[in-house]
C-alpha cells in the first residue's frame, strides 16, 4: 500500500498488478483517482490518462471492473466503443470479463446503466 491510499485503490492496485503480470504486459502505469467520484471522468488519473492516450502512448487501458472507469453509461460506452478504438487502444475490465480484443461482452451494456444508478 502507497502512503496515505485508500483500502479500496490498494485492492484494484493489486488486482491489476496481478493480472498484468499474469497476462504478459509490461512498462504500465497505475493511475489513480483516490477520493473522487466515479460520477464524470473530470478526474486527474483518467484525464492523465486520456492525454497519454491522445499521444499514443497507450496500448491497453485496464480497470478492476467498468464502474471503476465510470458510471455514466454513456461516456463509458462513447470510450470504450469510439475514442479506445480510434487510437487502437484495448480496453479490459478484468472482474467483468470485458476485453475489447476478444470482442463484445453481452452484460457490458447492462452492467454499464446498473452502475450509472449506483451513484
Amino acid at each position: 500500500m502507497v502512503d496515505g491510499e485508500s483500502n479500496s485503490i490498494a485492492n484494484q492496485r493489486s488486482i491489476l498488478s496481478s493480472y498484468a503480470a499474469s497476462h504478459g504486459f509490461t512498462n504500465t502505469k497505475v493511475l489513480v483517482d483516490d477520493g473522487y467520484t466515479g460520477t464524470n471522468f473530470n478526474r486527474p488519473g483518467v484525464q492523465e490518462g486520456l492525454a497519454l492516450v491522445e499521444q499514443g502512448l497507450v496500448g491497453t487501458w485496464i480497470v478492476k471492473d467498468m464502474s471503476r472507469f465510470g458510471r455514466d453509461y454513456l461516456q463509458v460506452g462513447r470510450f470504450t466503443e469510439i475514442v479506445f478504438p480510434s487510437y487502437d487502444v484495448r480496453f479490459i475490465a478484468v472482474n467483468d470479463a470485458v476485453d475489447s480484443a476478444k470482442g463484445d461482452n453481452d452484460f457490458t451494456v447492462i452492467r454499464n446503466v446498473f452502475n450509472e444508478n449506483l451513484t
